[in-house]
């Protein structure tokens, strides 16, 4: 195609024809769009047209050209709600019957209003189409204006209501139809008794030559209004249409294309063939051309696997356009049409903000039109935690709230919380454990935290709340200058949605303190603060433009690239609730699925008519909410029109990170605190060593480094804290009993069982808080641990009933003793200690008992797996009792004694003696002192190479040493 014949951008056409025929009059000339965004654009090719100074048309949205028209102003939503609301209960009492909450109320209400706004912008008569519908014969006799076919279509309705179990419903049905009339017009009045309006009314009264201030047009009578880029229009604008066109007052510039125009087949044309077909609008542009077959195009259809990697492959796929914005005048040049609109902020992270040439780094400008959504920002995050807050305190009905909340708030941003105060209450948090924050230790520090952990008492002190903490945080983000004016205007517009909710509220429900009525005035913030955008700074005639399919309406682009083509997206499959079932709708003409995709169907084809390459991105990853199946009008598009499609699949490389390997030398430093246990400043524990043998890297990362594991409020209590409630039980119940008397009998234990209970709880404050004494209000999971420390106690007061008599010699002894070994035939030392849970002689053997909750078996292979480091047979429990055991011996002068295991989990089918190999030998009498011996050499060699200069600290080989390992990541796993 040669330079004479390049298509021009639609809105370039619509300003040479504007200027050629109106001359100096298009300074009284009203041009009227469905959206802004043509706005900037036609102002530019206007002012390149015309090439001086000019005086500048008019300017509007339809909406705002219409509203013109009224003298009383559209209400907002919660107006809207408010009045619905109040005018239904009005109705209700009439017909005898209650009052409806708003709660309950509002999702009706959203469906009422929606049906109300369609059946006023299609100029259908609200009380013919909501006239009671009972049976086939009503049908035929209320409906005789409507034709046969708008007939069948009731019939087939009501068929499926007339029998059995849908009676009830029908019967609920035909009653909210029967009101409906009524309230329509009551809900009108009440509007209109308050000056206010709707925009679905604006539209009826123009339409039926009723407009309250006739003369909004005088001033552009002088020349013409311009309506531009229309495509499907209500009944009302029809209407509207077709009379200023006959009065002569109207200019139509209709974006067409023969392609689908001149194609009854075609669902993209249908709304414009019939403007012009039967409602007879006329087109100022030839409706002949054929825009979309005039340049052969080449598709690139990227397949990728995830929503948001659909937005990764702008990262390589625009590099080669972005050349295109180094021209002074790149208007038009570069498109990003989100089909998705929930990949804008995919979008925006990917885009980079530069980009490299021959001529350095250049900025890449991009232009958001689809606004900002508060959502996305940390603002909502602040008013999301206060609504999560406070519903916890209405639904609760406590005074206290839970401590991640606290958290959440002391770290958020915009808190502003000093730093020395959050440590402070965290630390307090932690040291008393308090997953339940009392609100009067939170509002006793004044300021933002005692507003916003404050209980609301009433629906407008709930607007009013979070409009101060809004305004503080606002007021303090100023101060500080560290304020974007994106995240000030999010401020601005939160600020004034909740100031009209609270308006509202005051108004309709100055009263509203109920926990139901709380939680609805809760949610209404919430939906009010969720629908929040504000536009981003931007030129919207340089750069890379990013806006949804409805904004591209009248733009062109030489580069587009289309996000979310996917089959349910484009076109949208989901409508809009609604009390007009799709039978009644399509007899009284209203708006059925089939529009929408129509609707579709044109925005998408209408950005092929003048762009130069088209990009198209679905994901074929299928999920709950999307099938994985590009649109059918991409299919469509490849069988009629003659494009090359390159289809091209968008695979994310997937690279599990390798394990690298950790090794600790043992240098000076490592030296120095190794030598400390050879020197007998530091003791081994039993659990020391046990760690060692687990894993080396860990000993270093507990032992050496001394990193611990961060503390933290604990929720669920983790096994370990049930543990030491138990040992802190039995130590206790055994000590009261020897405190009398060291012979300990089944009666004794009987008779004892029943201080348990009092027991665990003493256990539980002990161990969370220290005290022994200290006073809990046990919660629902604490009351389960409780009953858990109380089931495991009696599991062990059962096994000792029936090994009863014994004598108890002592109760977490604490014992030391020098253990030699070689170290390169050198001797060393080191001291033992361990602290012993319960040492008794029954029938004259001495036994040491260990208590295990966990997992620990009595079964065991052979002594040197369990000191094998690498394999996966060790047991812990062995070796600490058996360390117990050799610590006792050494220290008290003992021989002969036995370790026991009390495990919980096993003690009732296995007893407490371990067990070794497949012969099942139990580790009692002259076999154990043969271990004992083997032991002690097994404890050498592994103590030889923990102190052995040369042999570095290093990760074992069994991965299941790892499975609870708060050194993971630290161990390069």
């Amino acid at each position: 195609m040669n330079e004479e014949q390049e298509i021009k951008p639609f809105l370039k056409e619509v300003a040479e024809d504007l200027v050629a025929r109106l001359g100096d009059a298009l300074q009284h000339t009203a041009i009227v769009f469905n959206n802004k965004r043509p706005v900037a654009y036609l102002q530019h090719y206007l002012a390149k047209e015309i090439g001086k100074p000019f005086w500048s048309p008019s300017f509007f949205t339809i909406q705002e050209f219409f509203a013109l028209s009224s003298e009383r102003k559209v209400a907002d939503s919660f107006t809207q709600f408010f009045t619905l609301h109040q005018k239904y209960n009005e109705i209700a009492l009439q017909d005898g019957e209650a009052a409806v909450e708003p709660a309950k109320f509002y999702p009706i209400a959203r469906v009422i209003l929606s049906d109300f706004a369609q059946i006023d912008n299609d100029l259908v008569n609200a009380e013919k189409i909501f006239e009671q519908l009972e049976e086939f014969a009503t049908i035929d006799y209320q409906f005789d204006y409507l034709s046969e076919e708008q007939q069948e279509f009731l019939k087939g309705f009501w068929s499926s209501y007339s029998e059995g179990k849908h009676k009830k419903q029908q019967e609920q049905f035909i009653k909210m139809w029967q009101r409906m009339p009524k309230l329509y017009n009551a809900y009108h009045q009440g509007l209109k008794e308050k000056g206010l309006t709707t925009m679905g009314q604006i539209y009826r009264q123009l339409a039926e030559g009723k407009a309250e201030l006739p003369g909004f047009m005088d001033p552009f009578l002088k020349s013409k209004l311009v309506f531009v880029g229309f495509n499907a229009l209500s009944r009302a604008e029809a209407v509207i249409f077709k009379r200023w066109q006959e009065q002569g007052k109207t200019l139509f510039y209709f974006d067409t294309d023969a392609y689908y125009l001149k194609d009854n087949i075609q669902e993209a044309g249908l709304f414009l063939r019939r403007n012009f077909e039967a409602t007879g609008l006329i087109n100022v542009l030839n409706n002949d051309r054929e825009l979309i077959r005039a340049n052969q195009k080449v598709i690139d259809v990227y397949k990728t696997q995830g929503q948001v990697a659909q937005a990764k492959i702008l990262n390589t796929a625009l590099q080669k356009d972005y050349p295109l914005l180094k021209e002074s005048d790149n208007a038009g040049k570069i498109a990003l049409i989100l089909a998705d609109e929930s990949l804008l902020m995919p979008v925006l992270q990917t885009i980079p903000t530069h980009y490299q040439t021959d001529g350095g780094n250049l900025p890449i400008n991009i232009n958001v039109t689809m606004g900002y959504p508060l959502v996305a920002s940390s603002i909502f995050g602040l008013a999301d935690l206060w609504l999560s807050v406070q519903a916890q305190l209405i639904q609760g009905e406590k005074e206290t709230v839970y401590h991640r909340e606290v958290e959440a708030f002391l770290s958020h941003p915009l808190t502003g919380i000093d730093e020395k105060l959050r440590s402070k209450i965290q630390q307090k948090l932690l040291a008393e454990q308090l997953a339940e924050v009392p609100l009067v230790r939170l509002q006793s520090q004044k300021g933002l935290l005692a507003m916003f952990f404050t209980k609301i008492e009433n629906g407008t002190a709930a607007t009013n709340t979070l409009q101060e903490i809004l305004k503080r945080v606002f007021e303090q983000q100023l101060a500080d200058k560290s304020l974007r004016q994106t995240e000030a205007d999010l401020f601005i517009a939160a600020i004034k949605e909740l100031n009209r909710l609270h308006d509202a509220l005051s108004d309709y429900l100055p009263r509203l303190t109920t926990s139901k009525e709380l939680l609805f005035v809760l949610s209404l913030i919430q939906k009010a603060v969720q629908g929040i955008s504000v536009p981003l700074t931007g030129e919207p005639l340089q750069g890379i433009q990013v806006m949804g399919l409805l904004e591209s309406r009248s733009l062109d682009f030489e580069q587009i690239y289309i996000l979310g083509v996917n089959e349910g997206l484009l076109p949208q499959t989901s409508v809009s609730p609604s009390f007009i079932p799709d039978s009644i709708r399509r007899a009284y003409g209203l708006p059925v699925l089939e529009n929408q995709d129509a609707i579709s169907a044109y925005m998408f084809y209408r950005l092929l008519q003048r762009s130069k390459k088209v990009s198209m991105v679905y994901n074929a990853q299928a999920d709950d909410t999307n099938t994985g199946e590009p649109t059918r009008f991409l299919k469509q598009l490849e069988y009629e029109s003659g494009y090359e499609f390159n289809y091209l699949e968008h695979k994310q490389r997937i690279s599990i990170e390798k394990k690298q390997p950790v090794v600790i030398p043992k240098d000076d430093k490592v030296m120095a605190v190794l030598n400390k246990y050879l020197n007998g400043e530091i003791g081994l524990s039993a659990s020391a060593l046990t760690t060692y043998i687990n894993c080396p890297l860990q000993f270093f990362y507990r032992y050496i480094a001394k990193i611990e594991e961060p503390k933290e409020i604990s929720e669920n209590l983790e096994a370990n804290y049930i543990g030491s409630m138990l040992h802190f039980v039995l130590e206790t119940f055994y000590q009261d009993l020897r405190s009398t008397d060291i012979n300990v009998t089944k009666e004794r234990i009987a008779e004892y069982r029943k201080k348990v209970p009092e027991l665990a709880v003493r256990a539980f404050a002990q161990v969370m808080f220290e005290n022994e004494n200290h006073q809990v209000l046990h919660n629902g999971m604490q009351k389960v641990v409780l009953a858990i420390v109380e089931e495991y106690a009696n599991l062990i007061l059962d096994y000792d009933e029936n090994e009863a008599p014994f004598e108890i010699l002592s109760l977490e002894q604490k014992d030391q003793v020098s253990f030699e070994f070689k170290l390169n035939g050198v001797d060393k030392k080191v001291m033992l200690h361990g602290i012993i849970d319960r040492i008794d002689r029954k029938n004259g053997v001495t036994r040491i008992v260990d208590y295990k909750t966990g997992s620990d078996i009595l079964r065991y292979s052979n002594l040197e797996d369990v000191f094998d480091t690498n394999g996966n047979k060790q047991n812990k429990a062995l070796v600490q009792t058996l360390f117990y055991t050799y610590v006792f011996e050494k220290a008290n002068g003992h021989q002969l004694v036995e370790p026991n295991l009390y495990s919980i989990r096993n003690m009732r089918k296995e007893g407490t003696f371990f067990i070794e190999g497949r012969d099942k030998v139990k580790l009692n009498g002259a076999y154990l002192e043969t271990i004992k011996e083997e032991f002690v050499g097994f404890m050498q060699a592994k103590l030889a190479e923990l102190f052995d200069e040369q042999v570095p600290f290093v990760r074992s080989e069994n991965e299941a040493a790892f499975s609870f390992s708060p050194y993971l990541t630290l161990c390069g796993l």
